[in-house]
């Protein structure tokens, strides 16, 4: 039986169609949609918006799966399982087995909790609003386990996803409609509702929060600690990690926000697939490195000593930034969607360099929150519309003077 059989059974079992949009999901997520086009001349392309998000999501996989090595590599390497791995990709202390099923494991439910969470809300509205399931989440739900601790409780989790998707999405009108980004809407609410799993030098290794809360009930264990390179700066401590660790992965932090070499191979990817802004990418980029050479100027003239407490994170190389926390992922992952960034060329220059700008500048200047790519990005998704409109009107201003030029 074809989709369309199956569609016109459904339909004639079900008068009300209350429950066409969730039947007609399940079947369009194997299957082509069963509309087709019959008059006029039309634009024929294999691309879809289910075919960019799965294309999305094949750019994320990689770090998906280096995470998962990574969460249980950063366990057995606190527990003395493993030696550090030197600084080469390849390392066999680091692609283990053993490595891997820890981390596959404690990032498996997260990813569960994720898409079972925010499907079940996209088809709750969907239902209650008469139309077609979106495909929107299927890159959010990817993102969110990627930008969280491994250690977060599930619970949490799905408050988040649940407040995500119903504010930072539903309330605007779905997919297409929202201003922000979903996925940095539910860690912004992870952040200010829990903010003791979102940060420290606990959340950030398997097991870690568990293991202290043993030996604060009197066992007699060892404790896990990693902080990342980010809360060690801020405090003005050394950072601790060769570059090569930092670029390659090796390293605490979110689940696949580590392995900036794995977040540049994605990038590239969805540049060349043409779904990825390379404006925004470089623009971001430049904004950051701007920001930090400024800041690495102003220890140098000596204006701030060692003593501030801004010392260790202003006066850290500014390619460095570019290496450590959320800033690569948040870049090519987050920075450049398509619904909340600016749409026109010069208007992406603009919003790609503020993104990079003030993500540092908060990073220095808020070391209780040393990550600013997250606020940066949304005050960024904020004032997208409005940069857009100030490019289209000096367009607008420009050709009314070369109109007038050529009349006089």
């Amino acid at each position: 039986m074809g989709l369309k059989e199956s569609l016109h059974n459904f339909k004639e079992k079900n008068k009300d169609k209350k429950w066409l949009p969730a039947f007609s999901a399940i079947h369009t997520f194997l299957y082509l949609p069963n509309e087709t086009t019959h008059n006029g001349t039309h634009i024929k392309a294999a691309d879809d918006l289910k075919r960019t998000m799965n294309t999305v999501i094949m750019a994320m996989v990689p770090c998906l799966i280096f995470g998962m090595f990574n969460a249980g590599y950063q366990h057995n390497l606190q527990v003395g399982d493993v030696q550090a791995a030197a600084g080469s990709f390849f390392s066999s202390e680091f692609w283990t087995m053993a490595n891997f099923m820890i981390g596959f494991w404690k990032i498996l439910p997260l990813v569960i909790v994720s898409y079972g969470v925010g499907l079940g809300i996209e088809f709750i509205f969907a239902i209650i609003k008469g139309h077609e399931v979106e495909e929107g989440y299927l890159v959010t739900g990817m993102l969110v386990p990627l930008i969280v601790p491994v250690d977060i409780p599930l619970w949490m989790l799905a408050v988040a996803v649940i407040f995500g998707v119903v504010i930072g999405k539903e309330v605007f009108g779905g997919t297409g409609m929202n201003i922000l980004n979903p996925a940095l809407t539910i860690r912004a609410f992870l952040f200010f509702a829990y903010p003791t799993w979102m940060s420290g030098d606990k959340v950030w290794v398997e097991g870690a929060v568990e293991r202290t809360n043993e030996i604060v009930a009197g066992a007699n264990l060892d404790a896990i600690s990693g902080e990342t390179i980010l809360g060690s700066l801020a405090q003005g401590k050394e950072a601790g990690y060769e570059v090569m660790d930092m670029f390659l992965g090796f390293i605490p932090g979110s689940v696949g926000e580590t392995s900036t070499l794995l977040i540049l191979l994605g990038g590239l990817f969805l540049i060349f697939a043409k779904i990825g802004s390379w404006r925004i990418m470089l623009s971001s980029a430049l904004g950051a490195i701007v920001m930090g050479l400024i800041f690495n100027q102003v220890v140098d003239s000596g204006w701030i000593t060692e003593s501030s407490k801004f010392y260790g994170l202003m006066s850290t190389t500014w390619w460095h930034h570019l290496l450590i926390g959320g800033f690569a992922f948040g870049t090519v992952f987050m920075a450049t969607d398509p619904v909340t960034a600016s749409q026109t060329n010069k208007g992406k220059w603009i919003y790609g360099f503020l993104v990079g700008f003030i993500s540092i500048l908060i990073r220095v200047f808020n070391p209780a929150y040393p990550e600013g790519v997250m606020l940066a990005i949304l005050l960024m998704n904020v004032f997208a519309p409005t940069i857009d409109h100030y490019v289209v009107q000096g367009n607008v201003k420009q050709r009314m003077k070369r109109l007038k030029a050529k009349t006089a």
